[in-house]
């Protein structure tokens, strides 16, 4: 099966020698329906620069193109997987720049500014690598310049994750994802994919998450908020003034009308700003 006349990804794989390498956290999603589903998850993209993270042998990065993507621009860290992501681009002429680097070293801000100048929004959109996603997100929730200078971003992750990032107060997958993505972006889960999706099949069930950030959140600094949270839920399990004694303990939360007796998984992402603006 072939969405757009290129030879099919099993082929490729083979062809270039490209088995996943734990090491990278890679596990390549082959199934022409779901890649589809995640591009389309995204949202328009008829006038839309693609930010992918980790193109792999490129099947979502072709399911982007085919969906409309005006321009992809795909950070690939394993060379090994330059010369297919070549032939992707030679089949879409000036629309896929491939950057052949790490994405933990990427300047995306940069990327995004570049982009913005072609004008129509830009969208980040990846199956991220397992063993780099959490933080990726976290760096692109905490940008500086808000709004931020993508529009959306449709990511995938394991399960768990996933729930974190959507997680409400009270439950037990509430953290400081929860607490960040709150924040910032309104963030939801798009759908579930199962292992055998991916070659490898991974041990868990994975999720595509789509999330679009706020106009206008709560003013507090990102690095303060950063600080709080790392703080209340390093020790969620103990009263917030024990957890956040190193921040002021009592005295800060009762600048921020905070019961010192609750825990960190209690409190609403507002709370958790007014405790930041107290520090």
């Amino acid at each position: 099966m072939s969405i757009d006349g290129l030879p099919p990804l099993r082929d490729v794989i083979e062809r270039h020698g490209l088995q996943a390498k734990k090491a990278l956290g890679q596990n390549f999603l082959l199934d022409l329906n779901l890649t589809g589903k995640i591009a389309r998850s995204a949202g328009d993209l008829t006038n839309a620069t693609v930010i992918e993270v980790g193109p792999g042998p490129g099947g979502l990065t072709r399911a982007l193109l085919s969906n409309g993507a005006r321009r992809v621009v795909a950070i690939e860290r394993d060379e090994r997987c330059l010369a297919a992501l070549a032939e992707v681009s030679a089949h879409y002429p000036g629309r896929l720049e491939v950057v052949s680097g790490d994405a933990l070293k990427t300047d995306f801000a940069a990327l995004g500014s570049a982009a913005a100048g072609d004008s129509g929004p830009v969208r980040i959109v990846a199956n991220l690598p397992y063993n780099i996603g959490t933080e990726l997100l976290v760096r692109w929730l905490t940008v500086v310049d808000w709004p931020p200078f993508y529009a959306s971003m449709t990511l995938m992750f394991q399960r768990e994750v996933a729930q974190r990032i959507v997680a409400a107060p009270g439950s037990d997958a509430y953290g400081r994802l929860g607490v960040l993505a709150g924040w910032r972006t309104r963030a939801r889960i798009a759908f579930d994919v199962p292992p055998q999706a991916f070659t490898p099949a991974p041990k868990v069930t994975s999720s595509v998450v789509h999330l679009e950030p706020r106009a206008t959140p709560l003013a507090a600094d990102v690095k303060k908020l950063g600080r709080v949270t790392e703080a209340a839920f390093g020790q969620r399990r103990k009263m917030l003034r024990q957890s956040v004694k190193s921040l002021g303990g009592e005295a800060l939360l009762e600048r921020a009308g905070i019961d010192p007796t609750r825990r960190a998984e209690t409190l609403s992402v507002e709370e958790f700003v007014r405790l930041t603006n107290a520090v």
